[in-house]
């Protein structure tokens, strides 16, 4: 593959080695399972009570992993369908219905390969949609990437991310990126969850009394 860059920041962007690459309306034709995969679950199966799946793109992914666990004897296990691509999230009814009546399932919302995927405008749109067919089917969602990021990296917090944090408590799990300040940012996600709790379930406003301190 030849990769050419025609945009970034000022003074440069260095490329990292083993980072990951969105390619926006490419489909790779990889197996849902790597040999590595099958080993780590091979390995991994009895110790765990979850196994995260990334890049879900169709119910085959799921037949896969469900497949690989029946062989390991751990078919029982919860499962966390990573939705990061355009591809998984246009075919996200079909990965849900394959799933329901199988074993625990929920998805995770990744919304930072979602904006590279659909385009940072569209971000706000398709969460909420994920939002609502996850709650339509009772399924537990994980909102991820980017919360609280600028606290838990440089200790300071901004306005968006305390808004974007707000809207997380429409999910059942938060999942914030390490950094020095993670602690801090771990209490004041708590802090903003257990406020906004009393406004908020899922798509519905509590309208609860409003509390000046």
């Amino acid at each position: 593959m030849l990769l050419q860059v025609t945009r970034a920041k000022a003074g440069g962007t260095r490329l990292r080695p083993e980072r990951g690459l969105n390619v926006p309306g490419l489909r790779l034709d990889f197996p849902p399972l790597s040999t590595e995969d099958r080993e780590s679950l091979r390995v991994m199966a009895p110790l765990v009570d979850i196994i995260g799946l990334s890049f879900v793109e169709s119910p085959e992914s799921l037949l896969a992993l469900r497949r690989a666990l029946l062989e390991y004897g751990a078919e029982g296990l919860g499962v966390i369908a990573k939705i990061e691509t355009a591809e998984a999230f246009r075919r996200l009814p079909d990965i849900v219905f394959s799933g329901i009546g199988h074993q625990p399932l929920g998805i995770m919302i990744a919304r930072g390969d979602l904006a590279m995927e659909l385009g940072p405008e569209r971000l706000a749109e398709v969460q909420e949609e994920m939002l609502w067919l996850a709650d339509a089917a009772h399924l537990p969602v994980i909102w991820a990437t980017q919360v609280l990021e600028s606290l838990a990296k440089k200790g300071i917090i901004s306005r968006p991310e305390l808004t974007d944090a707000a809207m997380a408590e429409r999910s059942e799990c938060v999942m914030l990126n390490k950094g020095p300040y993670i602690l801090e940012a771990v209490h004041s996600l708590d802090d903003i969850l257990r406020r906004m709790e009393g406004h908020q379930r899922k798509k519905f406003a509590l309208m609860r009394a409003l509390h000046w301190s």
